[in-house]
């Protein structure tokens, strides 16, 4: 439970994937009063297309805890609701809707917002993502006092993390989740002076495009490798065998001097030539079928020896 030295707060919590749940969770064994809990509508999901309720929302459920899911936080009457609620703050966590002027200002604490990146770098929809996929060495977990911006409100507490090279985007969004429930706490319980983020630096996480989930054989394999793992376990980075879409999930990096054919299968390990040295894929999907070892596809698949993938 809570420390007496700290008054529990009365808090409406807004999110809405499995990022969110360590915060939510922390608040909850707190002893913070949550008075609601905002989290996107159901959506379709899974083979049947049933509608799922989001990780947040079956916590909330579970926990006997007031949820709302509105479409929108626009509209006067959603806006009227919010205030009502009378909360001390809003704790937003990878909620997934906008937030505007009355919304922000509703509470005397305002919206605090709990954001995965080295803030001003990688403002915006995938942060963890772009983070991997640019090879940065280090990133953070900053509690923002959120603003009208994206991404762009004074900073109270900020805990830099390493990125080590083994991570991909799915270690690094479960790492720096746990990592931020202490910190938000720590944030409610000392309210502590805010700090303007720098004005160098700002760069922005675009949510990632289909498009761009293909892999570029022409670029570095250090390039690729990022790609890879930034993009793994979702969305998938991809490359293109007789016609067939393969994801890949994990790499590793061959050094070699030797000139090839960018996408050329040079070993039957499925090492790939890129545009500077040589990647091995070691996880693979095929279409409609379970992630495996690349030696698991390749005993019922073959792509030959000096094959061109796209």
């Amino acid at each position: 439970m809570m420390s007496t030295a700290h008054r529990p707060l009365s808090t409406v919590f807004m999110g809405t994937p499995a990022f969110a749940l360590p915060s939510l969770r922390a608040l909850h064994e707190a002893g913070h009063d949550i008075v609601a809990v905002y989290t996107q509508p159901p959506r379709p999901a899974g083979r049947g297309q049933k509608e799922r309720p989001s990780p947040v929302h079956e916590y909330a459920l579970a926990h006997g805890l007031p949820v709302f899911t509105p479409v929108s936080l626009k509209t006067a009457e959603a806006q009227l609701q919010f205030a009502n609620h009378k909360a001390d703050v809003a704790v937003v966590v990878a909620y997934g809707l906008l937030l505007p002027k009355p919304i922000l200002e509703a509470y005397p604490r305002g919206c605090i917002n709990v954001h995965p990146s080295l803030l001003p770098r990688w403002r915006g929809a995938a942060p963890l993502q772009r983070t991997v996929m640019a090879g940065d060495k280090e990133t953070a977990v900053v509690i923002m006092q959120m603003d009208e911006g994206l991404d762009t409100g004074d900073m109270l507490l900020v805990e830099k993390h390493a990125v080590p090279e083994h991570f991909d985007a799915g270690i690094l969004h479960d790492t720096l989740a746990e990592k931020a429930a202490p910190l938000l706490l720590r944030a409610l319980a000392e309210n502590p002076a805010p700090v303007k983020q720098p004005a160098d630096g700002v760069t922005y996480a675009k949510k990632i495009s289909k498009e761009e989930c293909k892999i570029d054989w022409s670029k570095t394999a250090e390039e690729i490798h990022n790609h890879i793992r930034g993009l793994s376990p979702a969305p998938g980075a991809y490359f293109e065998f007789s016609g067939e879409k393969i994801k890949a999930f994990a790499s590793a990096l061959n050094a070699s001097h030797e000139a090839y054919t960018p996408g050329e299968v040079l070993s039957p390990e499925l090492e790939i030539a890129c545009g500077q040295s040589k990647i091995k894929i070691l996880e693979v999907q095929r279409a409609g079928k379970k992630r495996m070892t690349t030696r698991e596809m390749l005993q019922g698949f073959d792509i030959p020896l000096g094959s061109i993938l796209t």
